[in-house]
């Protein structure tokens, strides 16, 4: 028998990315949200997305208060979302749990958590995502991220 060592070591660090750590990315080359979707690149962590929620980053992304606020343009957003569309594990949503959190707009990001079997949420917002304890699943913002899954630190990369 064989097994996959690096398939087995990447299903167990599925993460949903919550929309604002993509925008704190776009805004800040030099923080921890760049440095943790230059692991999802890097393939340290895989990242799992329902169509429904990434179409929610390409709404937010695009929007143009967040173009002049991060100094990007439409082809640069389009250019990361279809790079981020291709690194991806899709997930389908099977179950809905709704309503489990405060805001509705947050359920997208729990159920893509829960059908993909992530072990975490990243995202700014970690009060609004208490109740993804439930189902086993971690709320963490990026550095957190980097200590739970031990990922090298690293800031302000360039590429």
């Amino acid at each position: 028998m064989c097994v996959n060592i690096t398939g087995d070591m990447r299903s167990s660090q599925k993460v949903v990315i919550d929309t604002n750590i993509l925008v704190a990315a776009t805004r800040n080359r030099r923080g921890p949200s760049y440095a943790l979707v230059q692991k999802i690149r890097l393939g340290e962590l895989v990242m799992c997305c329902s169509p429904a929620l990434f179409l929610e980053y390409e709404d937010v992304l695009m929007r143009p208060s967040q173009l002049a606020a991060s100094g990007l343009q439409v082809s640069d957003i389009d250019a990361i979302l279809g790079e981020l569309a291709g690194l991806i594990e899709p997930v389908s949503i099977h179950y809905q749990w709704r309503p489990q959190l405060r805001d509705p707009s947050d359920e997208m990001v729990l159920e893509a958590a829960v059908n993909a079997q992530a072990k975490a949420i990243v995202t700014y917002n970690l009060r609004d995502f208490r109740p993804a304890q439930r189902f086993g699943i971690f709320v963490l913002n990026p550095h957190q991220t980097f200590l739970r899954f031990n990922l090298n630190i690293f800031h302000g990369v360039q590429s």
